[in-house]
Formats: structure tokens, C-alpha cells, sequence
């Protein structure tokens, strides 16, 4: 079979076959079957399915078995070797969560070999990447850094962005934007000449989240991931443009829509909002309902986001740095200007006064959600919180968010995996280096040592490192979402030695 470089999404590819193989769960994951390898060319498996689901007894499970391969999950386990001090363990996972593009598959090409999460994930995702890499920088492989950043590029070249991961099925929507913090991550390795090298990425990859920035005005204020918010600057949001069934969740969001045309919301209006939750990376959290707890009350494009507006302000920043460093102050001072005033907003528009908290924001009302997350310490971890503020966010952090096994996700309990009980890796380094720039430092402490502790028992107890953990109750498995918990794990592996390094 010919290497398609950019081959149709499995659900447009395979069209009616690939509906009735998801309603029919034919796979227990969703997932599993956009991820499936065709063993014959499409055309032809779609010809003969057309004839042969026609006869009496065909079964379609069987021409399914005929037909693709079935992906692997991907395995961990490591000869039992619980003993291992968890730093070790993680060390002699990287290879075995090293991959290569395979062709013919829905996978995007990509140049360089890259670090996958692990388990249901076999691909390589965006924000994820930023933190595994972390760890990668403390293990020395500072090479697969280097080539998992020109990934990064070469899709920003093909595409126009860095899609959720290398998928054909995640093309129309992104993730939490690290590519500038990645780019600064290995400037402190190689020199500040990195941010000049990738300056006409970063610039593409900017464009693509400002949009439409140019044509918003009062009678339109809002346009893909853009919002203007008079007085102020644009903003940006969540956004994905196909209001369809995600490919990796096709019937979960179908009968989620079922659920959501009886309390009179529009398919498509759903279908748009669940995809821009997942670009989002929380998918799903009480963060994105508008009554903090029922699903189908999904409403991401509604809400502007403290944590992507200040990614953006990061990228902004970089740009002007790596501008300046070209030589081209003007543009640089540009930058300059738009970082300042995407700061100054965050300040006075995110803070919530009332709740001493960074709060996400009504697109249209610009009223706080009332959901309070650890996305509002992310204006401490980009620097640009007051020291009143930073004082008032540790006090509810301190009150609120620090559990026996560290901090939570949110205050919510919703059953969704982004919420309490559960804590992620990613955003445990968040509050630690916050709160650490911040000079909180015995909080800082208590959340590295509480997080590494619940590492080492669950790797000591299964041998394995986990997506995300109960934090509230340390003896408990986490749970909640469209999966089970997964192990690997990517980014619990990056944060846990970067946690571990800053002990010294």
C-alpha cells in the first residue's frame, strides 16, 4: 500500500462501516478501532463490506478480524521488578514508550522517534510531551527532546498546528499550547538561539490559535478560538470546528447527545463543545458544565480559560524574545505589547476578589464559572499574579487543595476524571513551581514529598506508574471519565523526576 502523508480520519474513510462497527461496540473502546491497521486498501475492505453485510450470515465481527489489525495496548510491566526505586523503573521505561510512525495507519508521519503516554495512548501527544519531557531532560535524553520538539515542527509545517496528537482523527482541534515552553526548556540546554531557530513555528502555531483576531468587533465578538473582549484585548478559547462524534469516542458521544437533545440542546452545538473540551486536555471537568456537574451541559466554547490565556501570554513573550534576538525589535516590541496586555487582563479580568482565586470566565457575561481548579495557578507558574494575589491562592490552596497524596484537580466531585478525587502529574509540577516562584516554599515541599510518596506505594505495590491518582485517599485507585486508568505513564514518569531532581 502506498504512504498516504495525510490520510482521511478512519470515521470519513470507512464512512458507514466505521459507524455500525462503533455502534454495535464491536470494541469495548472506542478508541480501538480508530486506531485499528487496515490489512487490505480501503476501497476495497468498503467494496466488500457493501456485498458481504448483505448475506445471511455475516457477522461483523468476523470481517472486522478479517480485515484490520488490532492495535496493542501498550505494556509496562517490567518482570515483576517492584523493587526497583521508582527513578530506576522509570529510566528503563523509556524505550518501551518509544515509538516510531507506522504507515498505512491513522497515525500522522512524524521525522523522529517520540515518547507515547502509554496504554490506550500510542500516539504522541501535545501537552503531555512538555511534561515527559521534563524527565527527559533530568535522564540525559536530551536527543529524543530534540527530536520530539521537530515533530512538533514538521506537523506545525504540514498542518498548521500541532494537532491534539498524531492522529488524522485529531487534526481539527489542538491541546494546551507548551510548544513555547518547550522551546524554552531546551533553550536552557542548547541557547537561546532555539527560540530563533523555531521562530517561524511558534509564529504559525500563534496564528493559528489568533485566528480571525482581525474581523471580531461588537457585532461579532467571538470567532473560532478568538474572543474580543472590549476595554480590554482578544482572548482565546477552546474550539473545534467538526460538530460530529469524536472518531475515538463515536458512540459514547452519540448517546451523550441523545441524553442532551432531551433537555433541548442541538447536536451540534454539543458535538463542538465536548471536542473543545478535549482540546482543552481536561476531558472532561466540572470546569467546562455550565451546571458544574451534568455532561451533556457541556459548554467549553462558552468559557475563556485563566490556564490558555496564559500560554498564550507565554508564547506571546517568547516570540518577542526570540524576535529581539533576531534583530527585529519592532516586532519584538509588538510582542512586547500583547503579552502585556493579555497579562494585565488576566489580572483584572480572571481574578475573582470574592473567592481570593484565578477563575475561568463566561465568554459572555464575563462572570467567574464559580469552579474552582488548579488552572488558576497557572498566572503563578508564568509570573504574572501580583504578590496579593499569589498570598490569597496558596491560602486556598493551603486550606483547600493539599491532600495526603497532593493536590487536588479541582474542589468538584462530578465522577469526571479531571475533578476530586483525582490528582494529575502535570498539574502537581504546576502548583509546585508556582508556589516555589512565589516563595511558598514549605507548601512546595509538602506537595513534591506527598506526591512522590503516592508514586513509590503504587509502583511498590504494582510495579507500575499511573495517569492520575486519588489524592484524597491515598489507599484508593483514581477513576472517573470515559476509560480506565491507564498506566506508562508519560507524564507522571517526566514529573516525577523533575520533582525528585529539585530535592537536591
Amino acid at each position: 500500500m502506498k504512504f498516504l502523508q495525510n490520510p482521511l480520519s478512519p470515521d470519513t474513510q470507512f464512512g458507514v462501516l466505521f459507524h455500525d462497527v462503533q455502534m454495535q461496540a464491536i470494541f469495548e473502546d472506542s478508541k480501538t478501532f480508530a486506531d485499528c491497521l487496515p490489512t487490505t486498501d480501503p476501497e476495497e475492505i468498503m467494496i466488500r463490506y457493501e456485498s458481504e453485510k448483505l448475506r445471511d450470515d455475516f457477522r461483523l465481527d468476523k470481517f472486522i478480524q478479517a480485515h484490520f489489525r488490532r492495535p496493542p495496548l501498550i505494556s509496562t510491566e517490567h518482570d515483576s521488578q517492584h523493587r526497583l526505586p521508582t527513578a530506576e523503573h522509570i529510566s528503563r521505561m523509556w524505550p518501551k514508550l518509544t515509538r516510531n510512525t507506522e504507515p498505512n495507519s491513522s497515525l500522522l508521519p512524524v521525522p523522529y522517534p517520540y515518547i507515547v503516554p502509554g496504554g490506550r495512548f500510542r500516539e504522541l501527544y501535545y501537552w503531555d510531551s512538555y511534561f515527559t519531557m521534563l524527565g527527559l531532560r533530568i535522564d540525559g535524553q536530551m536527543d529524543l527532546v530534540r527530536g520530539m520538539i521537530e515533530n512538533f515542527a514538521h506537523l506545525i509545517d504540514t498542518y498548521g498546528h500541532i494537532p491534539n496528537a498524531n492522529r488524522t482523527y485529531f487534526l481539527d482541534r489542538a491541546q494546551p499550547p507548551f510548544f513555547a515552553l518547550m522551546l524554552r526548556l531546551l533553550a536552557a540546554e542548547d541557547g537561546p538561539a532555539v527560540l530563533i531557530r523555531y521562530l517561524p513555528h511558534l509564529h504559525k502555531e500563534y496564528m493559528f490559535w489568533m485566528d480571525g483576531s482581525f474581523r471580531l468587533d461588537e457585532s461579532e465578538p467571538a470567532y473560532r478560538r478568538v474572543v474580543l473582549v472590549p476595554d480590554f484585548c482578544t482572548l482565546n478559547r477552546y474550539w473545534d470546528d467538526t460538530p460530529a462524534p469524536r472518531p475515538e469516542s463515536y458512540r459514547e458521544d452519540v448517546d451523550l447527545v441523545h441524553e442532551a437533545i432531551a433537555l433541548g440542546y442541538a447536536p451540534e452545538s454539543v458535538y463542538r463543545h465536548v471536542r473543545a473540551a478535549c482540546e482543552s486536555g481536561w476531558d472532561f471537568s466540572s470546569r467546562w458544565m455550565s451546571d458544574a456537574r451534568t455532561f451533556a451541559k457541556t459548554k467549553t466554547c462558552h468559557i475563556l480559560p485563566v490556564d490558555l490565556n496564559c500560554l498564550l501570554y507565554v508564547m506571546e513573550q517568547t516570540m518577542a524574545d526570540a524576535y529581539r534576538g533576531a534583530g527585529e525589535p519592532k516586532a519584538a516590541d509588538l510582542y512586547d505589547r500583547r503579552a502585556e496586555n493579555r497579562a494585565h487582563a488576566i489580572r483584572e479580568l480572571f481574578w475573582s476578589e470574592r473567592a481570593g482565586f484565578f477563575m475561568d470566565l463566561q465568554s459572555r457575561s464575563r462572570l467567574d464559572t464559580g469552579i474552582f481548579s488548579l488552572a488558576g495557578l497557572f498566572p503563578l507558574y508564568v509570573g504574572i499574579a501580583t504578590p496579593g494575589q499569589a498570598e490569597r491562592v496558596h491560602e486556598k490552596v493551603v486550606n483547600e487543595f493539599l491532600q495526603p497524596g497532593g493536590v487536588l484537580t479541582s474542589l468538584h466531585q462530578t465522577g469526571q476524571q479531571w475533578d476530586s478525587p483525582n490528582g494529575w502529574a502535570p498539574l502537581q509540577w504546576i502548583a509546585y513551581r508556582s508556589l516555589t516562584d512565589y516563595g511558598f516554599i514549605e507548601t512546595a515541599r509538602l506537595i513534591r514529598e506527598r506526591w512522590l510518596a503516592l508514586n513509590d506505594r503504587v509502583f511498590q505495590n504494582t510495579g507500575k506508574l499511573m495517569e492520575k491518582y486519588n489524592v484524597v485517599d491515598t489507599h484508593l485507585d483514581a477513576g472517573g471519565g470515559e476509560y480506565p486508568n491507564q498506566d506508562g505513564f508519560g507524564w507522571t514518569n517526566g514529573v516525577y523526576l523533575a520533582l525528585k531532581a529539585e530535592e537536591a
